[in-house]
């Protein structure tokens, strides 16, 4: 666990050192990652992933005051739209993915969902669906789109014209060890109502709460904020052991095409957002980005792209795969076997 810390810092600072977006993130993915092909066997801390959703929660909460709910209010039809063409741009990838990948139309189906890993790997074991296939896709996926986005957000030159900003709180060291302490009792609540990615929605919710109240704690520091993505960074790094790369090498090569589809597809509903509802360009493709909330959201925060509008739609985007991935594909399923044209 020390080794894997030490290599997760270490790649971190690096990419610090060269300006990259996303430094702490992306410096401890490919760290930890790079380590792990090479045949170390690092681990994580427990509860280290859980730890960095929990204070992306409350940073990304303390966002939401009275004036931006209001506005981000009014985009809801559009975060509505985004989910169910989050199902439909994952159901495409999929295509290719069965097409190109030769594996099951399951496996496939729900190793292509831009949902949460073990949600849609616990989904698809009930339908047959080969589970660590699908924890492999995602897998790929989470690592393809945090390293591309953030990059390609950048490259294209989008501004950081954040229109929304946190409650300008002093930072009180004590009161963060009240937030946190209270972040952490609603992230275990949310985990015993089996809520979807419990430590970062209970955070969330909770401080969005506070927050739309008045009740002004702390700020969250920024060395806390980048131990975070440290943190989630390790737990997507550690995955990529040498026996990864011999799991379905097929697979593994028809899953470049089948992101490709993904992330051209997501990057064409952003821009419908944002031509349909005025939305900044930025904004609007970073809230349609495949990833995980975490991820993207702690990418809008770095970044400084409509935090609040992004959190948001990733929020209702998730919440609308996990509830509707399993009818879709009943629904694929029965157009198939009555001769209908799905593949």
């Amino acid at each position: 666990m020390l080794g894997g810390l030490a290599v997760c810092a270490l790649g971190g600072a690096m990419c610090a050192w060269a300006h990259t977006p996303l430094p702490w993130m992306l410096g401890s993915i490919f760290g930890m990652g790079a380590a792990q092909l090479a045949g170390a066997r690092f681990e994580t801390l427990p509860g280290g992933r859980d730890a960095g959703m929990l204070i992306v929660g409350v940073s990304l909460g303390l966002y939401f005051t009275v004036p931006v709910v209001k506005e981000v209010s009014r985009y809801w039809p559009w975060f509505v739209f985004l989910g169910f063409a989050a199902i439909g741009f994952g159901a495409a990838s999929a295509l290719v993915l069965m097409k190109l990948g030769g594996v099951d139309r399951p496996t496939a189906y729900f190793g292509s969902m831009p949902g949460g890993a073990s949600e849609m790997a616990t989904m698809g074991e009930d339908y047959g669906a080969k589970t660590h296939l699908v924890a492999v896709s995602h897998t790929m996926r989470m690592l393809v789109v945090v390293s591309v986005i953030p990059i390609s957000i950048s490259l294209a030159g989008f501004s950081a014209t954040e229109d929304y900003r946190p409650v300008t709180v002093p930072f009180d060291a004590a009161k963060l060890a009240i937030l946190l302490a209270a972040a952490a009792a609603a992230g275990f609540i949310a985990r015993r109502l089996r809520a979807p990615t419990a430590f970062t929605m209970g955070p969330l919710f909770l401080t969005i709460a506070l927050t739309v109240c008045g009740v002004q704690l702390s700020s969250v520091p920024t060395p806390l904020t980048n131990i975070a993505q440290v943190l989630l960074g390790a737990a997507l790094g550690v995955r990529f052991e040498r026996s990864f790369i011999a799991v379905a090498p097929r697979l593994l090569m028809a899953l470049v095409p089948s992101l490709a589809v993904l992330l051209g597809l997501a990057a064409l509903t952003g821009w419908l957002i944002s031509m349909g509802s005025g939305a900044y360009i930025g904004t609007a493709l970073l809230s349609a980005a495949p990833g995980g909330i975490a991820e993207m959201s702690i990418t809008a925060k770095v970044l400084r792209i409509g935090v609040a509008f992004v959190t948001a739609a990733h929020v209702v985007r998730y919440l609308i795969v996990v509830l509707c991935t399993i009818p879709m594909y009943r629904l694929l399923e029965w157009a198939r076997t009555r001769g209908g044209p799905v593949g």
